[in-house]
């Protein structure tokens, strides 16, 4: 993904002082392109409140920061699993944005945090799909499946697996047809040897593979659905997939940090996003799925009936979203660590 370091936004309104505008502010801690800028310019324009927001790469780089003692930010959006820890680390400040009238736009099969099933503390933000970004002209066929992406490889084409514990691993597991949050020991075993297995043929494990496949020095990569953004702008040339033999999904919540200096502000955000055009406004620049059942109507044609971002139900029921492991996470470190050091 892209990483956007640091942005601030601060938009006057008129008849507004500066120095009542610095009393107001609000600290994003996000994603590295997980939210379009101009919901953050239109809260400031419609608020006064600065908003400055900073990125990470992982759940982990966030939590770790976090522990480490950072301090200073609002709202995070962590994934479900992340969610569920972070209750458990009680890091995170009840909001009650299920009381919001508007909530009523968010679908319920999206309360997914065993830790806040109804929503009192966080909100569902977006979700999608991990699958293949690849190149149309790099490539033998179109890729369909994951056995097709590793024969583009046998064929001497660059692919790219994500550098990321649970997605990659999550590959292993759901081509054996077992769960991403399986804590047995063998099927364990047999996923990483079946990565082990096909790890020559990989040329890269990372994040950054965007610019590789746009511009064909990869054939295809493991990657986000977010992708579409880059579809989007070069159908000709690129084009997103959800393996058949199925894929992980992700979805991030909002949430508001028991540490948070501004909260008042947080919930003013959390409130904002609500709005089905906002809602819309930011999943229609950002190419993924949204649990705003209103905001779904607004969506163009092309991105709502999209079935590589809103798949059909036969292709949903392939889908696996992580849980938290507890200490069963443990176990996926070793089987990773020997994944990345195999030769």
């Amino acid at each position: 993904m892209l990483k956007l370091r640091h942005l601030t936004l601060c938009v006057a309104l008129g008849g507004t002082s500066a120095n009542a505008l610095a009393a107001e502010e609000l600290h994003l801690y996000n994603w590295g392109d997980y939210i379009n800028p101009e919901v953050l310019t239109r809260f400031s324009a419609a608020t006064g409140i600065k908003v400055s927001l900073d990125t990470y790469g992982s759940n982990e780089e966030m939590l770790a920061k976090l522990q480490a003692g950072a301090k200073g930010y609002d709202i995070v959006f962590p994934s479900v699993h992340m969610h569920d820890t972070m209750a458990v680390l009680d890091l995170l400040e009840k909001t009650d944005i299920n009381q919001d009238p508007a909530f009523a736009n968010i679908d319920p099969a999206f309360l997914r945090a065993k830790s806040d099933p109804k929503g009192e503390y966080c909100m569902p933000y977006a979700w999608g799909t991990v699958g293949i970004f690849y190149n149309k002209n790099k490539v033998s066929k179109p890729i369909e499946s994951w056995d097709d992406f590793f024969a583009e490889a046998q064929a001497g084409k660059k692919v790219i697996l994500l550098d990321d514990m649970r997605e990659t691993l999550g590959v292993g597991l759901i081509k054996d047809g077992k769960s991403v949050n399986t804590t047995n020991a063998a099927e364990l075993k047999q996923a990483a040897d079946w990565l082990i297995e096909r790890k020559p043929l990989v040329s890269a494990f990372t994040y950054d593979s965007v610019p590789m496949v746009q511009s064909g020095d990869a054939a295809a990569a493991h990657y986000f659905v977010g992708a579409m953004m880059y579809v989007k702008q070069d159908p000709q040339n690129l084009a997103y997939v959800i393996p058949k033999e199925g894929a992980t999904m992700y979805q991030e919540d909002v949430c508001v940090l028991k540490s948070a200096p501004n909260k008042a502000a947080a919930k003013r955000f959390m409130s904002f996003l609500l709005q089905p055009e906002i809602a819309a406004l930011n999943t229609a620049q950002q190419m993924n799925g949204t649990p705003n059942r209103e905001a779904l109507k607004l969506l163009p044609a092309e991105l709502r009936d999209n079935p590589q971002v809103n798949p059909p139900a036969e292709v949903m029921a392939k889908l696996q979203i992580f849980g938290d492991l507890g200490k069963g996470l443990k176990q996926y470190d070793r089987v990773w660590t020997r994944v990345r050091t195999a030769n």
